[in-house]
This record gives structure tokens, sequence and C-alpha cells, in this order.
């Protein structure tokens, strides 16, 4: 009996998902097909390329489900937006964190949009791949993936007959990672998604740009940084700027402090902490670089901080703990979803593929918040804002 009611629950669920998106769906049948899409995609039973899809939707021809993603009329960017809001109704809104990260898609050939041999974490290693970065959200609910975008290299900008073959805009420049991870943060706020803190790793900690704007707009963030960043620190009295690993040898005993990041498959994340006041005369806010060393090997971590007002130690260290989020979204969404396993070749297929499994894999991250039981008496995490 439990069973089924749950299985009715997905339905209505997966019904009402469905129908946000098909309102941006002109065309009925587009709308139907849009339907049958979800429920094989959630149901992960087979791979999401075009024929397979298309036998477990009992259609004749994969022509169906592959014009739903590279060409049937709908508007994506509406979708992108109503996913956006989906996931702040269904993970709520208190103690919220934006957590910005890149992911690799291995690829054959050289026609997809952005595809060149470049670095991808999830190989470990350069490889023939697209890069795509994405913005996810997680609260004490759940998390999901609000935003993504294409990495195009240089090289690609570059070559217009390219671009124009896989179907890149002319109006489409190139855009470093960071500045991506901005543009998809700016939409966030604009959208109504009031994050206490903004994470990321060191592709974005050491882009200054991002951390200007981001201060600018008064938003708390604590973002990795290399050991060779270098910062404006205290020097006896005197401000002066130094690589936060020399920063980090000269720290004396009584200023490491051991905390937990969090639970881990093992246990409590152990590691000890440092806080270092940065000198930023004359700006506002509080600014702070924060060092993790790990407990056996000693190896250190750094994180530069801002927050408008301070927090404790133990607000940052939870707060840096919080990326493993994104990590385990990309592993769900790819495992659950099929977020890697798509065909398209053309830039704009890329979109349409991606916003409709992550809508997908925001569905699971509902029905998995709403079986989540709530902690009675439960406080958020302090706040970084004023």
């Amino acid at each position: 009996m439990r069973e089924q009611r749950l299985a009715a629950a997905w339905a209505r669920e997966l019904a009402a998902v469905a129908a946000r998106i098909g309102a941006f769906v002109p065309r009925p049948e587009s709308r139907a097909r849009l339907g049958r899409f979800l429920q094989i995609t959630v149901a992960g039973e087979v791979r999401r390329n075009g024929w397979q899809l298309a036998e477990a939707a009992a259609e004749a021809t994969p022509q169906g489900m592959q014009r739903l993603v590279a060409s049937a009329a709908w508007d994506v960017d509406a979708v992108r937006d109503d996913l956006r809001a989906y996931v702040g109704h269904a993970l709520g809104t208190t103690a919220g964190v934006l957590i910005v990260d890149e992911t690799g898609f291995l690829k054959k050939g050289t026609k997809s949009a952005g595809v060149q041999r470049q670095y991808s974490g999830t190989a470990g290693r350069i490889e023939n791949c697209q890069i795509g970065v994405f913005l996810a959200y997680a609260t004490r609910r759940g998390h999901a993936f609000v935003d993504r975008e294409l990495y195009v290299p240089e090289s690609w900008i570059a070559d217009r007959p390219r671009c124009r073959e896989a179907g890149i805009p002319e109006t489409v420049r190139f855009r470093t990672k960071p500045q991506l991870a901005q543009a998809m943060l700016a939409r966030a706020l604009a959208g109504g998604l009031t994050p206490t803190w903004v994470v990321g790793d060191e592709v974005y900690g050491n882009d200054r740009a991002l951390r200007r704007w981001l201060e600018t707009a008064q938003q708390a963030f604590v973002l990795a940084i290399r050991s060779d960043e270098r910062l404006w620190v205290w020097q006896q009295g005197t401000p002066g700027q130094a690589k936060v690993s020399r920063v980090a040898d000269a720290l004396p005993a009584a200023a490491w402090h051991r905390r937990s990041a969090g639970a881990g498959s093992k246990g409590p994340r152990l590691y000890d902490w440092a806080l270092v006041p940065l000198a930023r005369v004359g700006a506002d806010g509080h600014h702070a670089l924060l060092v993790r060393r790990h407990l056996v090997s000693g190896e250190r971590a750094y994180y530069v901080v801002f927050t408008p007002r301070r927090v404790p130690l133990e607000t940052l260290v939870h707060v840096a703990g919080r990326r493993w989020a994104v990590e385990q979204g990309f592993e769900t969404s790819k495992q659950e979803v099929g977020l890697d396993e798509y065909e398209v070749r053309t830039y704009a297929a890329w979109y349409r593929f991606m916003t409709l499994t992550l809508y997908a894999h925001a569905f699971l991250a509902a029905i998995r918040a709403r079986q989540r039981p709530r902690k009675k008496g439960h406080r958020p995490a302090p706040r970084a804002s004023s």
C-alpha cells in the first residue's frame, strides 16, 4: 500500500513538472512527447539516446525525440528560469548555498559545439571533451542544479565557419568559466534566489573580477584559491601582499583549530583550520583567508572569504564543506537521468538537452525532499548578511 501511494505521488509530481514545462511548449504533440521524455528519463531503464528513447516511448523512429531536443518550438530560457523557481520552492530558501563548478563530457570527433582536447576533471586528464559550467543550489533539504552554460574555447570563437556549422550564434563571444559563472549567479540572484553563501573551487576563487562582483553585491562567499594566490595581509601592522602558502607557513600552533567540515562516508570530516583576517583598508565587510590542513599528510587547502559581517570559524568551516553537494549532484545526474548520455552536436541542442535533463534531476531531488522528515527545532546556520 505504501509503495502504491509513493508511486501515485511520483506520478502526480511528474505530471505537474510536465505541465510546468509544457506551458512553454506551444505544439500539443511536442508537449505530449516531452511528458514521455521525462517519464523515460527519470525511470533510468534505458540510455537517453534517440533510438532507445523512441523505443521506450513506443515510437517507430527516433526522429521525434531527436526533434524535441534539437529543433522543436519551445522556450529553453523560460524553462531554465522555471527550473530555478521549482528548485527554490522544492528545497526552500533558508540558509541556501549556490555552488558553481564544471564537469567534462567525453566526446569523439571535432563537430560537437565547443569540443576540443582540454582538461576534464571527470577524467582527471586532458581529453577530447566538452566542458559545461553548472550552478547548483543546496539547502538542508537537498540539492539540485538551477543553471548551465557551455564553455566555448577561444579557438572555436576565432573560427566562425566552424561555429556556424555547430550552430553557435555570431553573438556568442568568448567567456571564461568564471564569467559564465557570474552570468548564472546574476540570473539566480535576479530571479529570486537569496543564497546565504556562494562557494566554488580554485577556477572561480582565483578570479578576482568574480570576487569583486560578489563583494559589490554584498554576497557572502567562501571560494577556494590556489596556494600561490597573493592576498593583502597585515605584516607587522602594515598591509602587504603575500602568497597564501607563505601566510599559512607563518601561523603559530595556537592559530589552528580542529573542526568537522560535515559528515563523510567514514564519519566526520575532521581537519585543522585557521582563519586569518585580510588587510582590505576602506573595504566594506569582513575579508579573511581560511586555511584547511589535513590531519595526517599536512596537505593544505586555501579559501578566500567575504562576509558583510564577521561570522565564527565554525560557520565558515561548515560552508566550505558544502561544496561536496555539487560533486554528488554530477554523479547522481549522470547515473539517474543520463546527463552525459546525449548525442546532440549543436550549441542550441546542448542547452535544450541539459535543461530538460536538469529538470528531471530536480524532480528527483524534490521527491527526496518531500520524503525527508523535517527536523523539529532545527536552526539554520548563521547568516552572513546583515
